[in-house]
């Protein structure tokens, strides 16, 4: 493991607590009380952090408020503006932001984590450039003398809650667009990546925004998170993270517009006529990426007989190749997980599969040897019962169930049969048929002969209706329309 690096972060972080954004300043907690983050592949303590209770989630929710009537007074270009020196700060730090994430979260430095410092500073621009063209509508009316217009206006402030799997990316994805509508922000990160955001936070702040446009407080969702999403100073809210919790916000914050990216078990279809070596690598990758630790990931893989035996091979064979290890370490393709409670749930997950009948091809454990307990192998499990927790319920580890189905309805129909509906892949060399599986697939998001987490920061993605994952669509202008509000006036020019 790279103890230096980590050593080093630690002299500079622990000589004074990484503290909470508000009103334009660095600001200790009202409690004076202070947590620390660790790296989950050495379990050596990182940063010292600001805890944050109730009051300082009023104190921030207080500044943004003040924060929303400075938004409101600048132009769209100039907001624009404020969007492209945020990015030209992330690329600029970008090597340091990287190194950061990679320690704190357990990616792999070369293989994932510069990629999303690069598309963190992408989301900014892009939000730029969209606010500039939002259109508006001149509506043709029946009465005589009367003129109608409608326009897209920031709705005030935003309580945004983000996750530690992407704690670079998704946080971009809520405030970006949040900023260039004109909507002021009160962020609360996942409390074990929040050096990564402290760090995302200075890159914002060096954009020299009104006072109270962003505002980062640390701390327990439970706590901060809840008084932000219930507390009626806030007018919306966006959250990436699990249904249950999800479900949570949207009592408490009932009444108010919602953007909820939940969980998904992202089903890989792979039908008869399908290239399998494509199919494979795709399935793997969507397994693998980011530990598996991925809302889109390959949930599971449904395969008929016919197809089984040669598609679970090549899975398992690529599976070998993947090489665990430390996030510093360029030839790392495949790092920790991020927490011990992401660990024990991928172990009930294995556990209960292997209990039910399924074959173990590849890994089905830890790998301590590596410096934490977090390591887990890349693993593959043949024949998995429909009935497992692998199959019905999201994992968000580094697994790739494979489950045999009997026919292309019974695919279609496992397929849809999972609490979840976000993002799913079909493998076919028939794209009629591939088209035709799709539209009849309930997910919000379906890849044709490709993997299942591919997306790009202007596509639209959330989750299908009547499934539990999510309400609203992440993306480009997707997500500038789910953070505005229509707003219709009339003129009687008689």
């Amino acid at each position: 493991m790279n103890s230096q690096a980590e050593a080093e972060m630690q002299q500079t972080h622990d000589a004074t607590t990484t503290m909470h954004f508000i009103d334009g300043r660095w600001q200790p907690s009202a409690s004076g009380k202070v947590v620390h983050t660790y790296s989950p592949s050495t379990g050596a303590r990182l940063a010292a952090i600001a805890e944050g209770d109730r009051i300082d989630a009023q104190a921030a929710i207080a500044a943004a408020r003040r924060g929303f009537k400075s938004l409101a007074r600048l132009t769209r270009w100039e907001r624009a503006r404020l969007c492209f020196r945020i990015a030209d700060e992330v690329e600029r730090r970008s090597d340091e932001l990287s190194r950061v994430l990679a320690m704190e979260q357990g990616k792999p430095l070369e293989a994932e984590a510069r990629g999303e410092v690069a598309a963190a500073a992408t989301g900014f621009r892009e939000a730029g450039e969209l606010i500039k063209w939002m259109e508006g509508e001149f509506i043709p009316v029946e009465t005589p003398g009367k003129r109608v217009i409608s326009y897209r206006q920031a709705r005030g402030v935003y309580a945004v809650i983000t996750p530690w799997n992407f704690p670079i990316n998704i946080p971009v994805e809520y405030l970006a667009p949040c900023l260039a509508a004109g909507n002021a922000v009160v962020w609360v990160p996942a409390p074990t990546t929040s050096l990564c955001a402290a760090m995302l936070m200075e890159c914002i702040a060096a954009a020299d925004l009104p006072n109270g446009a962003v505002n980062l407080v640390f701390g327990p969702g439970a706590v901060v998170g809840d008084e932000i999403v219930a507390d009626p100073g806030t007018d919306g809210i966006g959250f990436t993270g699990s249904a249950r919790t999800g479900g949570l916000i949207a009592q408490r914050g009932a009444g108010k517009p919602m953007l909820l990216e939940l969980g998904g078990n992202g089903p890989v279809v792979v039908l008869d006529d399908a290239d399998l070596d494509r199919a494979a690598e795709a399935a793997a990758f969507g397994s693998f990426f980011n530990a598996g630790q991925v809302c889109a990931a390959s949930g599971r893989i449904l395969v008929t007989e016919r197809s089984y035996d040669a598609l679970s091979e090549k899975i398992a064979a690529i599976a070998g190749k993947v090489r665990l290890g430390d996030p510093l370490d360029p030839s790392t393709t495949m790092g920790p997980l991020n927490n011990a409670m992401v660990a024990t749930k991928v172990d009930e997950h294995v556990a209960d599969g292997l209990a039910r009948g399924a074959e173990l091809l590849v890994g089905g454990n830890r790998s301590p040897e590596l410096g934490s307990e977090l390591f887990y192998k890349p693993t593959v499990l043949g024949r998995v019962p429909v009935e497992a927790l692998l199959n019905s319920a999201e994992t968000f580890g580094p697994v790739a169930p494979i489950v045999v189905c009997s026919d292309e309805a019974d695919l279609l129909a496992t397929a849809n049969a999972a609490s979840h509906g976000l993002a799913a892949s079909v493998f076919t060399r028939d794209l009629g048929r591939a088209f035709a599986f799709g539209e009849n697939l309930t997910a919000g998001l379906v890849n044709i002969n490709s993997a299942s987490c591919y997306w790009e920061l202007h596509l639209p993605f959330g989750g299908a209706a009547g499934k539990q994952s999510g309400i609203g669509r992440l993306g480009g202008k997707h997500s500038l329309r789910e953070v505005t509000d229509i707003k219709t006036i009339t003129f009687d020019i008689s």
